[in-house]
């Protein structure tokens, strides 16, 4: 694996790391390292190199349960990552056309415990921090988005190391990132054909938190705060009984 690609594959392991209740501990990764400059120096095309022939899209079935067109046949570089609730199975896909165009797409298996104790929202917006930290970049467009019903996340980062374009999606423990790295000067223009093509495979049931099942109950109390005050008026009706008592005696003759 080159060092842009390895690179690319940190950058995904990150993402996915950041998520876990919003875990500040560092990792690394067996492929080796790299630094953000090489992505730029290595991986991309400048603004004056002729984009050359896009490579054709094939589809991609994962063992994992999913499928995805790929410009090529990557292999996965599996890993596994200590957290405090546990641990994360992950597993990426990268590979590069020969525009210098990077495409990934990676998994990060938690723990149900950690999912279930986490909002889906903490998962996607860590994950999307993690990658705009490592890149030095700034979010250029973000947005919420479904996958089968599913949420997600869609965004932009943009940096000096180029841009990237991204999506998350929890699916019950498991969270999915897809990335594509480009030099915005070329473009990249199959990124919507991947990042759109994602396609699960009997995937499980969402897992909702534990905190919002517990404020669904919450409201049950409030509702019989009114019903003493229904019988207060009661005893005000036999006030005038006497009243109409006090004309039966008869006028004296």
């Amino acid at each position: 694996m080159s060092s842009l690609s390895r690179l690319f594959a940190a950058l995904v392991t990150l993402s996915l790391i950041g998520a876990a209740c919003a875990t500040k501990e560092s990792a690394t990764t067996a492929g080796g390292s790299s630094t953000v400059e090489e992505v730029a120096t290595e991986g991309g095309t400048t603004p004056t190199e002729e984009a050359r022939p896009q490579a054709q899209l094939q589809k991609l079935t994962a063992p994992e349960g999913f499928t995805v067109m790929f410009p090529g046949d990557p292999q996965p570089q599996r890993g596994e990552v200590a957290i405090p609730g546990g641990k994360v199975q992950t597993v990426a896909w990268t590979i590069s056309d020969p525009n210098g165009v990077l495409y990934s797409i990676s998994t990060a298996d938690y723990p149900e415990k950690v999912v279930a104790s986490n909002p889906a929202a903490a998962f996607l917006n860590e994950g999307k921090t993690g990658l705009v930290n490592q890149l030095k970049g700034t979010i250029k467009a973000e947005e919420d988005i479904t996958l089968q019903g599913y949420p997600g996340k869609s965004f932009t980062v943009s940096s000096d190391a180029g841009e990237v374009r991204a999506r998350n999606f929890l699916v019950g423990p498991r969270l999915y990132t897809l990335l594509v790295l480009y030099n915005p000067s070329i473009g990249a223009p199959q990124a919507d054909q991947f990042l759109t093509s994602l396609e699960l495979s009997n995937p499980p049931p969402a897992i909702t938190p534990a905190s919002a099942a517990t404020a669904a109950d919450g409201g049950t109390p409030a509702g019989d705060a009114g019903t003493p005050a229904t019988d207060a008026g009661t005893p005000a009706t036999d006030a005038g009984t006497p009243a109409t008592d006090a004309g039966t005696a008869k006028p004296r003759r």
